[in-house]
């Protein structure tokens, strides 16, 4: 069985945040939201990790990674490129944005040959994560479907209090595997509690406490990176037709299709971790103090990397 690589998707920019926030110090010791979850990634056993980047960003990140966790991991870079498309197919006039995580992750579709994970570069996830999705890609085996797994989060735990986010809201079945995930773009606190709306908030539709949302942490075997490749096409036939400039191939929605075509059937590992992202910049303090507090109760070293 082959080790499991972690894939960290990267080449988005932060757009209502404002900057390229993946790249932000969040310590006073310089560190950033990812060296969290490299750290945390190296102690559940993950040794290997592919960064999906732009091009043009690849000198910025190796100079936070490479003298960092670099030295600690097997670290390696994928470009993601607007016009790695499929033959016969071509970059619509106007499309300046990329295609989607589906497509972030299909960048590295060279480099996988075993079981690989998925996380966002500017989400902290938390340890249990990480030590439960790394153990369930040792140990799975493929019997019939194809055997997936998603880290799931409790909602509330999710939640930002400077505006809305997006989550895949997860349905599951008793014996803990996804039925559906649904993507929910504008998710926010409400006084009636935490709530969606689909009509630019003229109506909310409250979401019960205790749901599992998806947080793009996945973990898939080499099946899914052939899957992917496979349906890209007919994604791009649909997005050329209907959304030329900004439709995007999500990982999700290919997870979902698997499962509702009775292809894969994905474990769903229940995490009590709260998450920690910068979404808008006022989070920026609040992310700060959080890490901190975790340093001085010694849940991590006061330095990362030596």
């Amino acid at each position: 069985m082959k080790k499991p690589t972690l894939i960290i998707m990267a080449a988005g920019m932060g757009s209502r945040y404002g900057g390229l926030k993946q790249m932000d110090p969040i310590t006073d010791k310089g560190e950033i939201i990812l060296d969290f979850s490299l750290y945390d990634a190296m102690l559940a056993g993950f040794e290997r990790v592919i960064f999906v980047i732009k091009e043009e960003m690849e000198a910025d990140f190796r100079a936070l990674i490479d003298d960092k966790a670099g030295k600690h991991l097997n670290v390696e870079y994928a470009f993601q490129k607007i016009d790695d498309l499929p033959e016969g197919f071509t970059v619509p006039e106007g499309r300046v944005k990329p295609w989607g995580t589906a497509h972030a992750v299909l960048s590295c579709r060279h480099l996988i040959d075993g079981p690989f994970a998925v996380i966002n570069a500017d989400d902290y996830y938390g340890p249990s994560g990480f030590a439960s999705i790394y153990e369930f890609l040792t140990e799975n085996k493929e019997e019939g479907q194809y055997s997936y797994c998603m880290v799931g989060f409790q909602l509330e735990n999710t939640i930002t209090e400077n505006g809305h986010v997006a989550r895949g809201v997860c349905e599951i079945t008793e014996d803990g595997y996804l039925k559906q995930v649904t993507e929910r773009t504008k998710i926010q606190q409400q006084p009636e509690g935490i709530s969606y709306t689909e009509d630019d908030g003229k109506t909310w539709t409250v979401l019960p406490e205790g749901t599992t949302v998806s947080m793009n942490f996945w973990g898939f075997t080499k099946s899914m990176m052939e899957e992917m490749e496979a349906r890209f096409p007919a994604f791009l036939e649909k997005a050329m037709a209907e959304n030329p400039e900004k439709g995007e191939f999500y990982l999700p929605f290919v997870a979902d299709e698997l499962v509702q075509e009775g292809k894969a059937k994905v474990k769903v590992l229940k995490t009590p971790d709260k998450w920690y992202g910068v979404t808008y910049r006022a989070d920026k303090e609040m992310v700060m103090a959080s890490l901190q507090s975790m340093k001085d109760k010694g849940l991590y070293p006061e330095k990362l990397w030596k």
